[in-house]
């Protein structure tokens, strides 16, 4: 097999003497191979481990297997197996069943998709059994129902959905562990309510419904029904609560009071209710909880006083947008230096403090009354510099000064002869009410928000989660989503430009497609986005839900898109999603600033760092998101370069989310089609040649991707590197890259390569600096 390992191996003396083998009794027998983390990759042979008859451990855990071998389902004596973190893709067979005696199953965080084989009730000694991290679909079998001494049982973050099979809280009298996360299984707690024995529960991102009531009870120390949609009273939850140490509801619909008798959690660490429907109360009594280092109470209706918390060992404290009054506490806020993470906003309180920035103050604070007297807390008066001379901004003396926001995604710019200005006009904005219908009129779209209060609907921006921005500002900035500020009229909609105060730039894409999702799903699938965060990904900074639409705000790329820099596309010529065919003149910015494409694609390593850059993003968002998560629309136009020139990919997660039902049908979420549509960009970085529209000088060639196979598979990849770089490196590593599209673009996804086999194959034939 292949491998990265810097070890070699001198194999002296019986194999029983060997580092991380261990063998029976008579020295003749292997009985344990650990060879974890040792770069092993590929498909691991016939005639090798399979060989090992009396095996009872295996550990491959860590490295980047593909595949397993036909003889490997022959190990019946194995008691533990552990495959966790490779690269093992497709269905797991039902030649699982072989494994009687096994006893420890752990295949997370590989690729596997399809059912989980109902054999796996011939496992009837498994007591751990870990499948997280995979692809696993539809229900969870009846069979897991014979696996009655299980002690820990972890399918968390496949695509399960469906109901639990009946019975299943009381078939696991010895459970201690139940880990379901991150699937869309239906269910209620009394689905687990039966589980006496549990000392860890977590069924977190589902759709389990229902009262909690019946979850608290045993022994539990952690509890995650967070992101659910459970309902009802937890007032008088009865539960011995000196073994909690974590315990998250948020995000449901409960409601009433929060609990009555939490001062009993004295070893409770971690407390998130925030998102919730309770009603109006008092702050709960937790002066006794010692050791709580997490609490989030944001958005739980709390009314009052804030009690000291001086005993509490706190590193992050949530208590926003609640109807809080009165002085912050002086103990509290002398802790906070302390303390990770901290925020009051959204409340009716008043400090009086010196210390605190005027950064945290409108971050932290936002919304709260400073009392203190100007000599007492002079930062808050002091003037800001300007970052833009074309405008000139108001200075308040409030603390509600709006921080500026991202930059405009993918304003790209392309290098031409002749250049056009566009004169920017920030208009204002003074009515407080719009009555709709709003129409917006471009050249190629129309759309209608009915926007009664523009001023009231908020702007979320995640970074920066206190700023006070409304659609409002949005309609300033776009004045008005004019035509003359449109960018793009993309598969998702419209994106327009945008200028916000400081003249930052950002890009309000319009998602046309969004309102089958109502605003509370919309908002919850663009946070997720939001949360993604990858070097080689275009990172989505905010959303906004106006009337029917959901728009997104993307950060500035500054340097362009690949499909104009590659093909240095003229004046006038603008493709789909491209917004990088005009340039501007800015004050203070020395002119007009652009990079263009002259000299910038025309060497090989250039465009192997873009090749390179984009794989990893597929990569991360394939293999390193929980749930995976399928791009569906890679092409040139979505790939971007940074003020560094570092490659990012666009529009990640908005098939998925925001297409419509019929295109739901015709695309499925696949990720080997993502794999694909690498390959035919792969093929654009070498060639040079546009997909579809070049002439392609051999016959029966009627697109790039015939073209570039046929030759491949002749020898002749050669031939299709693009003249403009074919000098300035190693003529064969062209061809090797040629060799990895040609794998991408099989015509049977099975046979195509994931996308983080695809980053280690690129690795193999990266440019060496000279």
């Amino acid at each position: 097999m292949g491998s990265n390992s810097s070890l070699s191996y001198n194999f002296p003396g019986s194999v029983c003497s060997w580092v991380r083998v261990k063998c029976d009794d008579t020295k003749e027998n292997v009985i344990a191979l650990k060879a974890s983390g040792l770069g092993l990759s590929g498909l691991i042979p016939d005639t090798t481990i399979g060989k090992l008859a009396q095996l009872q451990s295996l550990d491959l855990s860590n490295n980047k297997i593909t595949a397993l071998p036909s003889d490997f389902w022959g190990l019946v004596s194995l008691k533990s197996l552990n495959l966790s973190y490779n690269q093992i893709s497709g269905s797991l067979p039902n030649n699982i069943g072989n494994f009687g005696l096994l006893e420890v199953m752990d295949l997370s965080g590989n690729n596997f998709s399809g059912e989980i084989p109902t054999t796996i009730s011939s496992l009837v000694s498994l007591k751990v059994l870990k499948l997280g991290g995979n692809g696993f679909e539809w229900s969870i079998p009846e069979g897991i129902l014979n696996c009655q001494s299980l002690v820990s049982l972890d399918f968390s973050s496949n695509h399960l959905n469906g109901s639990l099979p009946d019975g299943f809280g009381a078939a696991f009298p010895k459970l201690k562990t139940l880990n379901l996360a991150r699937n869309e299984i239906h269910g209620r707690v009394m689905d687990v309510a039966e589980m006496k024995s549990l000392t860890s529960l977590n069924i977190s991102r589902n759709l389990f419904k229902g009262s909690v009531v019946g979850v608290f009870q045993g022994q539990l120390e952690v509890i995650d029904l967070s992101k659910n949609q459970f309902q009802g009273h937890i007032s008088q939850v009865q539960f011995k609560w000196s073994h909690l140490i974590y315990l998250d509801l948020s995000e449901n619909q409960l409601s009433g009071e929060i609990f009555m008798n939490l001062s009993q959690a004295q070893n409770l660490r971690h407390l998130n209710l925030a998102c919730n429907r309770f009603a109006s109360q008092k702050f709960p009594r937790i002066e006794m909880l010692l050791g709580l280092e997490y609490l989030n109470l944001s958005k739980t209706s709390l009314i009052g006083h804030i009690p000291s918390l001086a005993n509490q060992n706190l590193k992050s404290l949530d208590v926003s947008h609640n109807n809080l009054s009165g002085e912050i506490p002086i103990s509290l806020l002398e802790k906070l230096h302390f303390m990770e993470r901290y925020n009051f906003s959204y409340n009716n309180l008043t400090l009086c403090d010196s210390g605190l920035s005027a950064e945290i103050l409108e971050t932290a604070f936002y919304d709260s009354l400073n009392n203190c007297p100007i000599a007492a807390n002079p930062a808050l008066f002091k003037r800001r510099p300007h970052t833009h001379k074309g405008f000139k901004l108001a200075l308040a003396l409030t603390l509600s000064v709006v921080c500026l926001l991202g930059g405009l995604l993918l304003l790209a710019f392309s290098c031409r002869k002749k250049s056009m200005t566009w004169i920017v006009k920030q208009p204002s904005y003074k009515e407080e009410n719009i009555s709709g219908p709003f129409s917006f009129q471009t050249d190629s779209t129309t759309w209608v928000a009915d926007v009664k209060q523009a001023a009231s609907v908020p702007v979320v921006i995640f970074e920066k989660p206190l700023l006070n921005l409304t659609f409002a500002d949005l309609l300033t900035a776009t004045s008005n989503f004019d035509r003359g500020t449109l960018l793009a009229e993309g598969k998702f909609g419209p994106v327009y430009r945008g200028f916000l105060p400081g003249g930052n730039h950002v890009a309000v894409k319009v998602l046309v497609h969004g309102s089958r999702l109502t605003n509370q799903e919309a908002a919850r699938e663009l946070e997720s986005l939001g949360l993604i965060k990858h070097p080689n990904l275009v990172p989505l900074t905010g959303y906004c839900l106006a009337g029917d639409q959901r728009i997104a705000i993307y950060d500035y790329m500054e340097n362009g898109n690949l499909q104009n820099l590659l093909y240095d596309l003229p004046l006038g010529v603008q493709a789909t999603e491209d917004w990088s065919t005009d340039t501007w003149e800015e004050e203070g910015n020395n002119g007009v600033h652009n990079v263009g494409s002259k000299g910038l694609l025309q060497t090989w390593g250039f465009r192997y760092k873009i090749a390179l850059g984009v794989a990893r993003a597929l990569a991360f968002l394939h293999h390193g998101c929980s749930p995976p998560l399928t791009h569906r629309d890679v092409k040139a136009s979505s790939v971007y370069l940074d003020s560094n020139l570092e490659p990012r990919l666009s529009d990640f997660g908005l098939a998925s989310v925001f297409a419509t039902d019929a295109e739901d049908e015709i695309v499925p979420p696949e990720p080997k089609s993502d794999v694909y549509c690498f390959g035919v960009v792969l093929f654009e970085l070498t060639t040079g040649k546009k997909p579809i529209g070049d002439d392609y000088p051999e016959e029966q060639a009627a697109n790039l991707v015939s073209w570039v196979r046929g030759l491949v598979r002749k020898s002749q990849g050669s031939k299709a590197i693009d003249p403009k770089i074919r000098e300035t490196g190693p003529g064969y590593l062209m061809e090797e890259a040629l060799k990895i599209g040609y794998l991408c673009t099989a015509d049977v996804p099975n046979k195509r390569p994931t996308m983080q086999q695809i980053v280690g194959l690129l690795k193999d034939i990266e440019p060496r600096a000279t």
